[in-house]
């Protein structure tokens, strides 16, 4: 193979990817949906109920920051009107099953690393066909060994919050995890 051709592989496979991959996502197979939320047509309300915290450990913040974003996800990114009612189409409650430190790093016999781990255990109720579907999530969040644990939850607070948000909705809202 000569340099010319060889350059014409090296330029046109990956674009030929590419423009492969594109047509697919594209082509309104609807197998890959990113960023929509999977709502039925009949769900038009949503009641979200405060988040509470059951860990043995309790961050006093985490709750209702985590409702909170938890509810403008909901309402900014999805066609669903919030409500109070208790007549809502669907009803989404919850509590913080886990918070809990470990060491996750060792450093010449010192530990160099911690890793904070957060459990949410959420309920969506079908009020319309009376179905319950349980979803559990759970993330961990590394943080140098120098830093106290206020220090760790404070710096890192809204990544906790942004990721445990970002999975809640998208277990309840994406079709595959039905």
């Amino acid at each position: 193979m000569n340099k010319k051709s060889a350059y014409r592989l090296v330029i046109i496979l990956p674009l030929a990817a590419f423009l492969f991959f594109t047509s697919l996502v594209n082509s309104g197979c609807g197998i890959y949906k990113f960023n929509e939320a999977v709502v039925p047509d009949s769900i038009k309300t949503i009641k979200i109920n405060f988040i509470e915290n059951k860990a043995p450990y309790v961050n006093p913040t985490l709750s209702p920051r985590l409702t909170d974003k938890l509810r403008q996800k909901i309402v900014g990114q999805t066609r669903l009107k919030q409500t109070n009612n208790d007549n809502a189409d669907w009803v989404i409650s919850g509590n913080i099953s886990s918070y809990g430190f470990s060491t996750s790093g060792i450093s010449q016999q010192q530990v160099a690393s911690n890793r904070l781990t957060v459990g949410v255990h959420i309920t969506r109720i079908d009020q319309r066909s009376n179905v319950s579907k349980d979803y559990d999530v759970s993330r961990s969040f590394e943080f140098a060994a120098s830093q106290t644990i206020q220090q760790a939850e404070a710096s890192l607070g809204d990544e906790i919050i942004r990721s445990l948000t970002d999975d809640i909705f998208n277990k309840i809202f994406s079709a595959w995890a039905d």
